[in-house]
């Protein structure tokens, strides 16, 4: 993956840069000014400003609670310490020969476990929320940053250190661009989900963005559901249903991209591109591709109103390359040019 741009800037685990020496070289927080709910359901706001603080909401993370609900290694070594205890006892009770066994007694009622199924609820409360959190996405944002406002020092708190970028930002230096973006690091919550960003350009007005999707490793295959005793098992999603989850996730975060471009630097487009392994079956090999490619405009996307859109439906109106289908999935695309 990579983008054949002038400058460029990978946003990976290392924050590997490519870009000239010339830019500010301030450094300062980067908590210091940001204002974000992550894919792990942690809220978090800006601190160093007036009013604000840090706080967190429960910590819900979609392939932790399908690893816990899991648990096939436990449950393979239950069931078969279940299964000795139950030969152990039959042997037991047979009767020696030249007797009449006696009736067994009837078995008695299980007692309902109350603790185990309100157990129970509350994992599938909680995979439920993250489910919910992967669908959206594009419903939070950084605050806006007013470049002008910067500037002219009308900040405080943890803005003013962006004080040394702000000429040069406004001049759309593309160096304080990226130097901007390493430190305050616009995208680092879905980054800990496990999703990979590059953005690049060589137009101070328009950002391009290359989105690794990941969706093997973020959206889950299998859903708990549990039984009258309480007991939970796993199943499997349909093929539609988990296709269609993957669309909300990738539609979502590249809303989220978006707006975040936007809050972030007085760019007036930004180009993204989902990128994502899928099966050619051609080759019958798991192949990197571009799965969607849509270009938003800031006035467009300020129209929109992210509590009740449907993330798909909102990519399409804008200018977009994209191919899905229910039963199949994302299929290759070009991408959108500048």
């Amino acid at each position: 993956m990579g983008l054949n741009f002038r400058k460029s800037i990978s946003l990976g685990k290392g924050l590997k840069l490519n870009l000239s020496k010339s830019g500010p070289s301030v450094s300062f927080g980067k908590s210091g000014f940001r204002q974000s709910v992550n894919l792990k359901g942690q809220a978090r706001t800006t601190v160093g400003i007036p009013g604000t603080g840090i706080y967190y909401t429960k910590n819900t993370n979609v392939k932790n609670v399908v690893g816990a609900l899991t648990g096939k290694k436990d449950d393979a070594k239950g069931k078969k310490a279940a299964g000795k205890g139950a030969a152990a006892d039959t042997k037991a009770a047979k009767a020696p020969k030249g007797t009449k066994a006696a009736a067994a007694p009837a078995p008695a009622k299980a007692a309902v476990n109350e603790e185990l199924i309100a157990q129970s609820k509350a994992k599938i409360e909680e995979f439920a929320a993250g489910i919910e959190a992967l669908k959206s996405v594009h419903k939070q944002s950084d605050g806006y940053i007013d470049w002008e406002a910067v500037a002219n020092g009308a900040v405080s708190g943890g803005l003013k250190e962006l004080q040394p970028f702000a000429q040069s930002v406004l001049a759309g230096d593309i160096d304080s661009y990226f130097k901007v973006i390493e430190e305050v690091d616009p995208f680092d919550d879905l980054l800990e989900y496990g999703s990979g960003f590059e953005v690049g350009t060589d137009d101070p007005k328009m950002l391009e963005i290359e989105f690794q999707v990941k969706s093997g490793d973020i959206i889950p295959t299998e859903y708990p559901d549990m039984k009258a005793s309480g007991e939970i098992v796993m199943k499997e999603f349909s093929k539609s249903a988990y296709y269609e989850l993957v669309q909300d996730y990738v539609s979502s975060t590249m809303l989220r991209v978006a707006r975040d471009t936007f809050a972030l630097l007085p760019v007036q487009q930004v180009i993204i591109h989902a990128v994502d392994k899928i099966l050619n079956p051609a080759t019958g090999n798991d192949e990197e591709v571009t799965i969607a490619s849509v270009k938003i405009k800031r006035d467009a996307l300020g129209a929109r109103n992210f509590e009740r859109i449907d993330p798909s439906d909102c990519l399409e109106s804008f200018e977009s390359n994209i191919k899905f289908k229910k039963t199949t999935g994302y299929s290759p695309v070009d991408r959108v040019l500048a």
